[in-house]
């Protein structure tokens, strides 16, 4: 039977019904969150749900606007077809999507983790993670920076508030080239919506880094093994469609409350990672690149930490002083943090007007 809106009663209160009476009991409910940090005078908006505000705050901020100019794997590429950041998350989020629709889980829970997962991604990609994870003395996880921007960086330092669910879901995304399936459950994010972004970020990165290095001519099509292309298939849109399939089906099948693959598929999934590592991310080209990447990090930040912050003009380079500062634990603090929130192209240019020299006219 259709669900009818009925006139006369609260907006807010149809919105949970309607959750209630469709989505699977695995779901997140919006009724069901554990609230924000900070407790809200207006969350009793009878239009959005919570879920739906943190997803519209992070799609608002600044700091996910920045995304479009930070690396995936290829450092400015000449193309522009190439995968950002941004493209990244956005194909994250409509795999997540889809296999969250298919298991009757909470979308706008889905898309909000998938939108804010990597927030928290330094400029040069992991070349720029690596390097501020030696840099700082408090080492550098993306992921907990991630959480430290919605938290505390984002507007204007007053932090997003978003939900426990959403937080939850950021922090625990990353899987590095761990399992899959971590054999500790605690290493899962709480809500099943945080495991299928979980999952959907590693199907959205194997496939997408495989199609841009095809197009970057580092691959071609018949140098994937076998083994896998039987599994997952020959094209870009059949691997991504074969793995998310696996994944609703398995899972409809067990009906316990977790996420399943089938064990070839995992298999594939497992070794197409692999095959990326060793044949992509550590191509001589790539890496070369990113080696000069992680030389601009160490310079900038070794000159803020010993001259402090400041702003550029669009012309030059104004530093501010270290006066501000009252430890050295405060300065590597808000040093990491400003190289953190960069954009590729902005640590060039600032790296441009810091260190190299420029030429002037010498009048007649």
């Amino acid at each position: 039977m259709a669900y009818i809106p009925v006139v006369g009663k609260s907006i807010r209160q149809q919105l949970e019904n309607r959750e209630e009476a469709i989505l699977s009991p695995y779901a997140c409910l919006n009724k069901n969150t554990r609230g924000r940090i900070r407790t809200e005078k207006d969350e009793g908006c009878d239009i959005r749900m919570p879920f739906e505000r943190d997803r519209d705050r992070i799609t608002h901020s600044k700091t996910f606007r920045r995304l479009k100019h930070k690396t995936q794997v290829f450092l400015a590429p000449a193309g522009d077809h190439y995968r950002t950041r941004l493209t990244h998350v956005l194909e994250v989020s409509q795999i997540a999507r889809t296999m969250s629709a298919a298991l009757c889980l909470n979308g706008p829970l889905t898309e909000a983790i998938a939108l804010g997962h990597d927030l928290g991604h330094t400029p040069f990609g992991h070349a720029g993670e690596a390097t501020l994870n030696e840099l700082h003395p408090g080492g550098f996880r993306h992921y907990v920076h991630s959480l430290r921007v919605v938290d505390i960086l984002e507007n204007k330092r007053k932090g997003l508030n978003l939900t426990f669910e959403v937080r939850n879901g950021i922090v625990k995304h990353s899987k590095g080239r761990n399992d899959i399936f971590p054999k500790n459950e605690s290493e899962l994010p709480a809500t099943l919506e945080g495991q299928v972004v979980r999952v959907a970020d590693i199907v959205a990165y194997v496939n997408h880094d495989m199609d841009d290095a095809l197009r970057a001519g580092i691959l071609s099509e018949g140098d994937l093994p076998q083994d896998i292309r039987t599994v997952v298939g020959e094209r870009h849109s059949k691997r991504t469609g074969a793995m998310v399939r696996d994944l609703i089906v398995e899972t409809l099948e067990a009906n316990d409350g977790r996420l399943h693959i089938s064990k070839k598929m995992l298999q594939a999934i497992t070794d197409l990672r692999m095959f990326l590592y060793e044949n992509v991310y550590r191509y001589y080209k790539v890496h070369n690149e990113f080696e000069k990447a992680q030389r601009i990090i160490q310079d900038l930040y070794g000159h803020f930490l010993a001259n402090g912050l400041g702003h550029f003009d669009g012309h030059s380079w104004q530093s501010f002083g270290t006066d501000s500062w009252t430890n050295q634990k405060q300065a590597h603090r808000q040093v990491c943090d400003f190289i953190a929130g960069m954009t590729d192209r902005y640590a060039m240019r600032i790296y441009e007007q810091i260190f190299l020299p420029k030429p002037w006219n010498v009048g007649l």
